[in-house]
């Protein structure tokens, strides 16, 4: 029972950091695409970046507890798990609103999740956050 409290307790702190990392995106999407007039690809390119550092810093710190570990290891770790989960969220996003025709932030909605349930939490989690380069 241990450690199915654990796994939920885990769970719950990522989608904390994932849903500040998430607000960090879209608020930056929204405002360079509405308010400024970038190209909505552009604005979730910039926005996914601009929520990633978030998240990253937050699962470093908080989610993981991986304090342990070479910072440059998480770093490149983390840096390939989010260039896939770039081009995953704006692919996604530019799919899902060219074809339906929908408002891209909705699409965006809908890729967000996708991603963060099915490729960032799993990665994150047995990939970029296991300690396998402690530093003691």
């Amino acid at each position: 029972m241990g450690k199915f409290l654990h796994e939920i307790q885990l769970f719950s702190k990522a989608q904390v950091s994932a849903q500040l990392g998430t607000a960090t995106d879209f608020t930056m999407s929204l405002l360079l695409a509405e308010w400024i007039g970038v190209y909505y690809v552009v604005a979730t390119f910039i926005g996914a970046v601009s929520g990633g550092a978030v998240n990253c810093l937050i699962n470093y710190r908080w989610v993981f507890g991986s304090d342990g570990q070479h910072k440059r290891y998480v770093v490149l770790k983390y840096w390939l798990v989010w260039g896939i989960s770039i081009m995953l969220n704006t692919a996604g996003t530019y799919l899902i609103t060219e074809l339906s025709g929908c408002h891209f932030i909705l699409g965006r909605a809908l890729t967000g999740i996708a991603v963060a349930v099915l490729w960032n939490y799993q990665m994150h989690k047995h990939f970029v956050f296991r300690n396998l380069h402690p530093t003691t």
